[in-house]
Parts: structure tokens; sequence; C-alpha cells
């Protein structure tokens, strides 16, 4: 009974490629190397929104700058980089504005009143008074 026991263990081994066939190789998995870069622009003198960004990645490394204007009339501007050993890092510095845009304000509409009319109620007929005793004219405007 071990003799059996011990060729099924040996059938089972060779079948699974651990002592007969080939070699099992085993590859390195993939990495992906991520690249972008990407920038935009914004100037809205209507609403006085003025802002832009660059940013570029190669691997795993990531680097870029923004601006915006502070409602204290300066430019922020920020550096910054990332990477997997240093992490995310940023170099904020301010500058003046050397030619300001003042918003467009639209003009506010004129105050026009609107027209009152006055209205009269419908008069309601009363009910009959005894005779001798006459009848109240009324009139209601509302």
């Amino acid at each position: 009974m071990t003799l059996k026991l011990f060729i099924i263990a040996c059938l089972m081994v060779s079948a699974s490629g651990g002592l007969i066939g080939t070699p099992v190789v085993r590859l390195a998995p993939v990495v992906p190397d991520p690249q972008y870069s990407f920038a935009y622009d914004v100037k809205d003198s209507l609403t006085g929104d003025f802002k832009s960004q660059v940013e570029s990645r190669s691997g795993g490394v990531v680097r870029g700058q923004y601006s915006v204007i502070d409602p204290d009339g300066t430019k922020r501007i920020v550096d910054y980089t990332a990477d997997p050993i240093n992490g995310f890092n940023a170099i904020v510095r301010k500058a003046p504005i050397t030619k300001v845009l003042a918003p467009v304000v639209a003009a506010p509409a004129p105050i026009v009143a609107a027209p009152t009319f006055a209205r009269v109620a419908p008069l309601v007929p009363k009910p009959a008074l005894p005779v001798g005793i006459p009848a109240p004219v009324t009139y209601r405007l509302f």
C-alpha cells in the first residue's frame, strides 16, 4: 500500500512539472512609465480671475508651477516637485503685479417703480332692509 501511495505522489509531482519537464520561468512585473505634460492660462477681466498652471510628469517625478492673483493685489507663484523619495515640495513666492486690470462692473439696472392701479371690488347686493330705512351705499377699494 505504501508503494502505491509513493508512486501516485511521484506521478503527481512529475505531472505538475516539479521533477520532469521545463523549468518555470517567472517574468518581472511590467512597471508603467507614465508621462504627460499640460498647461492652461485663464485671463477673465469680467470676473477678475487670472491664473495659470504648467505641469509635467516623467515616471514618478512631477514638476510644475502655478500662479494666481491674490486679493491683496500680489501674484502668488508656486513651484513644486513630487517624487517617491522626497514627497511633495513647494516653494511659494509673491510678486507685485505690474499691470492691474480692473474687473469690469456692469452698470446697475435703473429702478422703475411698478405702476399702481386701484381696483374696485364689485358690489354685492345686500339683503333687503325693512321698509323706511335707506340702504347705505358702500364702496371698497383694494
